[in-house]
């Protein structure tokens, strides 16, 4: 007997939930329900992929190796589907996307709303976070990434760049002056992350992590920037975090003589290399047009 692939999507439910009874209401199914389809998934395998508790659930070494696969599965489904539903009637499913919050407001819900109103049939499922979502566990079409990519298993579409804007608000220049070489910073107040102590710039063409001290520090990029904004100090944030305060006139670059941030880009990261739903690529090139035309040539 085959696979049924619908029991093997609420394999993949479970583990982006967590538990059987959440996986149950996202499915409709009662608890009862979905732990027969579990052991009926397991048997036709004949291996055991999930540990049950009364609370949580966890993969088997099985269940991990069987994880990947069944995204494969699922993905060649909907990968079937869609070439012979998209002509005639448009985008479908559900487009699972995770990206920062500062870009995902700024860039990727104006055009999800657009790919939604363009096709009635595509529905979306949005996670905003700065920290590292593991796309695979949770079943996620694409996560955007602002990174130099490290090498992985995963798959990096180079959507756009993204370099790094040393920059401050012209309150806190006209007060403070600007730095002018990189060893200026020590005499100014600049505004960090919990998670990154130093600041990497490129002097004569080599990497350099200068330790950055300041007054005032944050768990997010959004409170640094809104710092900033307020003339708390000296921020390093990406192009496309600071755009159009820079465009407006709220912020401006700060240019050092001697060294320049950390160049980045913006990835669109994929769980597989195959069966790109089209939904998936149409975000993609949607995302990467619009940075193109956005993007001005002195920050490209």
């Amino acid at each position: 007997m085959p696979v049924d692939l619908s029991d093997v999507a609420l394999f993949r439910a479970i583990v982006a939930t967590g538990s059987l009874s959440a996986a149950g209401r996202q499915e409709g199914l009662s608890p009862m329900a979905v732990s027969r389809r579990l052991a009926a998934l397991e048997q036709e395998l004949g291996v055991r992929l999930i540990h049950r508790t009364t609370r949580s659930v966890a993969l088997t070494a099985d269940g991990e190796t069987f994880l990947p696969l069944a995204q494969t599965m699922l993905e060649a489904r909907e990968a079937a589907t869609a070439a012979f539903s998209e002509q005639h009637e448009g985008l479908s499913g559900v487009l699972r996307v995770t990206a920062p919050h500062r870009i995902g407001r700024a860039l990727v819900v104006p055009l999800v709303v657009r790919l939604m109103a363009e096709n009635p049939r595509l529905h979306v499922d949005l996670t905003f976070s700065d920290g590292i979502v593991d796309i695979v566990a949770a079943g996620l079409d694409v996560a955007i990434r602002v990174a130099t990519m490290q090498s992985s298993e995963l798959v990096a579409v180079h959507v756009a760049d993204n370099p790094r804007i040393l920059c401050a608000a012209p309150a806190y220049i006209a007060a403070h002056g600007c730095p002018k070489r990189l060893a200026d910073l020590d005499a100014h107040a600049c505004l960090t992350l919990h998670a990154m102590d130093a600041w990497t710039f490129r002097q004569d063409r080599h990497p350099v992590a200068r330790r950055i001290k300041g007054r005032l520090a944050a768990s997010s990029v959004d409170t640094v920037h809104a710092a900033c904004v307020a003339g708390a100090g000296l921020a390093l944030l990406t192009y496309w975090d600071v755009a159009q305060d820079l465009a407006d006139g709220i912020l401006r670059t700060v240019a050092l003589t001697d060294a320049e941030p950390e160049q980045l880009a913006i990835w669109a990261v994929l769980p597989t290399r195959q069966h790109m739903p089209a939904r998936v690529r149409r975000f993609i090139d949607g995302l990467k047009s619009a940075l193109t035309v956005s993007l001005p040539a002195q920050a490209r």
